[in-house]
Order: structure tokens, then sequence, then C-alpha cells
């Protein structure tokens, strides 16, 4: 028997570590064949070599990104089980890279959200390019570190942790936009509170008007389009606003083509606009969602369980959005520094916005989904089922989170996370699931507490009993055979208070949100800026002691 146990450990050890060395495999090879072609690609400039090393490392980052903050997105739909964890690396690998390629920005900040001043730098694009290749791979390392160690952190917070350490490095501390530092360490706060509390909102809604409903199918039937019209609101205006920004004047373009549309040509698409679009397909939605539920309802048991499967389409939908409009935004965490890099080398100066050749945004496209599907599944699975237990009904109402808190949050001026917000609405569900259940088992509580009130009163009085009969000098065989009674009351009545405690103690005990969870992640947001500044210092020192 245990000869059979070990090799059936060897046979798992071997398949395993097989799996790995599969995984490693491609992905250097993805990063060899980047490597390759940005140096036969930009062979007649002068430090190409530079470009192509920088290259290499952009798309490591962007393997990265993959593996850990695409899990916001897909995660709670697998955990869930609206998709398999197979269909939702597929879909989250097509629609992050479409959203890189099709609505990733033309032009990106090459000091991701103005962290340091380039004019520190005096016009030498040298340590510039040192100072972002540096920050490019400690982001990448953090971002390693953390999918390792299964813990969802934020991809911006990552990069800009390390452009603020190697500027220090490169030019001191006078370089660091500190009152940009002090909006992203309150991102930290602001975040997933933001998402918490929507997500919180959105469930609670939810089983106030269907769930917890006598008639849940005619509760269904009556709420389930209006929810749903609310998150095609939501993810429409959410995607105009954040997914649509390069292509913006071509949409306006071709809408302005048909009868009766007049749209006022903008740069970028408006929250009134996004608004808009986002109704018109809302009232499209509802109806649509109508039909199909009056026609399910026939089939409907009445049950949650039952009530949960209406919403497994739209969190499939959902989560293609949310990894369309994720490739479309934090495809530049990848490749910001990376173009800022080439256009030093090409034009052999600095510059504070520097255009995205298209073979850049592909590493950033490419590398994201590729990551996604070699390392994804750690973190997905953490989101998805390690934070709390989710069901269709959860996943959705952490969708609409997602959506919602970026919407009010980016009209408001406020710096959040993408990541921080889908976790904290993943916080929020499983808190109300520990409220909801306190609640329910509220009169059984207050009961136990009247229970341990009323013992003690009578423990008082047989205590006081018993203080009067030891304390008679002469005591008759009814003291006595009256004291043992009292004895053994008083030891039944410590037993029941014990007893009603414990029960108290353990109805409360109850926890849904997974307490080691939240300390390993929210120790994972802290460290996230100063770890990625740190080692970004440390490797601009290393880079520049090579190359001086």
């Amino acid at each position: 028997m245990e000869i059979q146990t070990m090799n059936k450990l060897e046979k798992e050890a071997l398949k395993k570590s097989g799996t790995d060395f599969t995984r490693l495999g491609f992905a250097l090879f993805f990063m060899i064949g980047v490597l390759t072609f940005s140096f036969l690609s930009n062979g007649g400039i002068s430090n190409n070599m530079f470009l192509a090393v920088a290259a290499l490392i952009g798309a490591y980052m962007a393997m990265n990104i993959g593996a850990n903050d695409v899990a916001n997105n897909v995660g709670p739909a697998v955990g869930s089980k609206a998709l398999t964890l197979t269909t939702a690396i597929i879909i989250a690998a097509i629609f992050e890279a479409a959203g890189a390629l099709i609505a990733g920005g033309e032009v990106v900040n090459t000091i991701k959200k103005g962290i340091i001043d380039i004019s520190a730098f005096g016009g030498n694009p040298d340590p510039f390019i040192w100072a972002m290749m540096a920050a490019l791979l400690a982001a990448a390392l953090w971002l390693n570190f953390a999918t390792m160690m299964r813990a969802p952190v934020s991809t911006t917070h990552s990069i800009v942790g390390g452009v603020m350490g190697a500027g220090i490095a490169a030019a001191g501390f006078s370089i660091v936009s500190w009152a940009t530092m002090a909006k992203i360490a309150a991102s930290w706060v602001i975040s997933p509170i933001l998402g918490g509390v929507i997500a919180a909102i959105f469930l609670f809604s939810i089983k106030k008007s269907i769930v917890f409903k006598d008639d849940k199918v005619k509760a269904a039937k009556q709420y389930v389009p209006i929810f749903v019209a609310i998150m095609s609101w939501a993810f429409v205006t959410y995607l105009t606003l954040k997914g649509l920004k390069k292509i913006w004047p071509q949409v306006v373009e071709t809408l302005n083509m048909l009868p009766l549309v007049a749209i006022e040509m903008t740069k970028k698409p408006t929250l009134t606009t996004a608004l808009i679009f986002g109704l018109i397909t809302a009232v499209i939605v509802y109806f649509f969602v109508k039909t199909k539920v009056n026609s399910s309802t026939t089939t409907l048991e009445n049950n949650k369980a039952s009530v949960n499967t209406l919403f497994t389409i739209p969190l499939i939908f959902a989560a293609a959005l949310l990894s369309f409009a994720h490739g479309a935004n934090d495809v530049a965490n990848a490749i910001g520094p990376l173009a800022a890099i080439n256009d030093a080398v090409v034009n052999g100066g600095i510059s504070s916005k520097a255009s995205i050749p298209l073979w850049v945004m592909g590493v950033g496209a490419l590398g994201i989904a590729l990551g996604l599907a070699l390392y994804g599944p750690k973190l997905i699975k953490t989101v998805g089922s390690e934070i709390t237990e989710l069901d269709q009904i959860r996943a959705f109402s952490i969708a609409m989170a997602a959506s919602i808190t970026v919407i009010i949050a980016s009209q408001l001026g406020l710096p959040v996370s993408s990541t921080h917000i889908a976790i904290g609405g993943v916080f929020g569900v499983g808190f109300l699931r520990e409220w909801l259940h306190l609640n329910d088992v509220g009169r059984t509580i207050e009961d136990d507490k009247q229970a341990i009130i009323d013992e003690k009163k009578n423990l008082h009085a047989y205590n006081a009993e018993l203080k009067t009969l030891e304390a008679k000098d002469a005591k008759i065989q009814e003291d006595y055979e009256r004291i043992v009674e009292l004895y053994k009351f008083i030891a039944d009545e410590e037993k029941q208070i014990k007893t009603a405690k414990k029960s108290i103690k353990k109805t409360k005990k109850v926890e849904f949100v997974k307490r080691e969870a939240i300390k390993k992640i929210i120790t994972a947001w802290v460290v996230t800026v100063p770890a990625a500044a740190v080692l970004a210092a440390v490797l601009f020192f290393m880079i520049r002691g090579i190359m001086v």
C-alpha cells in the first residue's frame, strides 16, 4: 500500500513539474521572440539593444498583469460556477487582447500619473532609459512574487512604485510629486470601501426583492429584467468612458452618418453621452430579458438556486466587458514605460508623452493574454473561492460594483484601483452574508442572553441561601439536605450559563469571509508601492553600475 502511495505521489510530482516546465517554456519563448523581433526591426538605431531588452521586460510585465490583475474580472464568475475556469480564461484572453489592440490609448503618459518630474533628468536620455527599465522590471518582479503568494495586487500601483523608486534613485526625492502619491495612498482605502459598499447594496437589494420573497419565481419575473438592465446601463457607460477613448472620433463619425443622429465631436466621450448610450442599451436589454424570463419561469423552481441561474448569462457578458475595458486601460501599465524607452531611443530625447507603435501595443496585448492563460488560474481561484463563497447573484453584485465604482470615482476625481474595487466587492458581499446570518439567528442569541440573565439571578439566590445556611451554628438534618441540594443547583446553573455563552460565541463566530485572506491581501496592498519602489531603486543602481 505504501509503495503504491509513493508511486502515485511520484507520478503527480512529475506531472506537476512537467506542467510547470511547459508553462515556463511558453513564457520564455514569447519573451525571447519579443527580444529578437525588437532587436531585428530596430537594427539601424543606436542603443537598439536597450530597446530590445526593454521590450523583453515589457513582455514579462504584460504576462504578470495577465496572471495577477485579470483574475479580478473573471474570478467571481468562475467562483460562482457561471463559467468554467477554461472558458473564463479563453473569454478573458480574447477580450483583454481586443481591448488593448482596439481601444488602447494611442498616446500614453510615459510617466504614469505624473509621479515624477522628467525635467530633473536634464534632457539626458540615458538615466531616463535606465530608470524606466528599472521601474518596469521592478513592477514585473513584484507582480510575479504577489502571484506566487496568491495575493491580488494593483498593477497600476506596482508600476507607480517602480517609477517613483527609480526616479528617486536617479534624481533624488525632489523629483517625486508627493501630492500625487498621497492620492494613490488614499485609493488604498477609497477603492475597496466603495467597491464593498456598492456590491453589498446590490446584493441586499436582490435578496430583499427576490430571494427573501415567498414567491421567488414571481419576484424574479418582475425584478431580474430591472437588475440586468441596470447592469447594462452601467457597463455600457463604463465601456464608453473607459474603453472607447482611442476610437471615439471614428465612433462619432459613424453614428452621425445614421439618420436622426447628431453627436457633437469631442476628443473623448462625455459622461452625458455615455449615460445616454447606456440608457438606450438598458431599455433594449430590459424588454429582451423580460421576454426571456417570462418564457423560462414555467421551468423555474421556487428556490434560490433556480433564481441564481437567471444571472448566469449576464455574468458572462460582465466578465467579457470588464476584460475588454481592463485591456484598454491597463495595457499602459505594461507598455507605458516601454513606449517611453522606445521614444527616448528612437528620438534621442525625453518626452512627457509618446506615441505607441503597433508592435509595442501588440506586446502588451499578447503578453496579457498569455500570462492569463499560463499563470492566471491561481489568482482566479483566490478571488473566486478563497475569500468567500460566491454564487451567481453575489458575483453579479461584484461585477456591478466594479463598473459603477469606476464611473463614480472617475467623475469625482477620486483615485481608485480596479483590483482593489473588485476585491472590496468580494469582501462586501462576504461581510453582508455575515450580517444577514447574525440577523437570522438574532432571536437565538437574544434567547441565550436572556437565559444567562435568568440563570445568574437563580445562581445569586442559591449562593445567598447557601451562605446563610452554612453560617448557622446549629444545623438540623433538613439544613444539610438543603445545602447538598443547593450545591447541585449551583453546579447546574453554572453549567447552563457556560453552555449559553458557548452557544452565543459559536453563533457569532460564523465567518463567511476568511480573515487570513483579508490580512494577506491588505498587507500586499500596503506593501506594493514601497516594495516596488525599493526594488526599482536597487535595479537602477545596478543598471547604472553596469553601464557607467
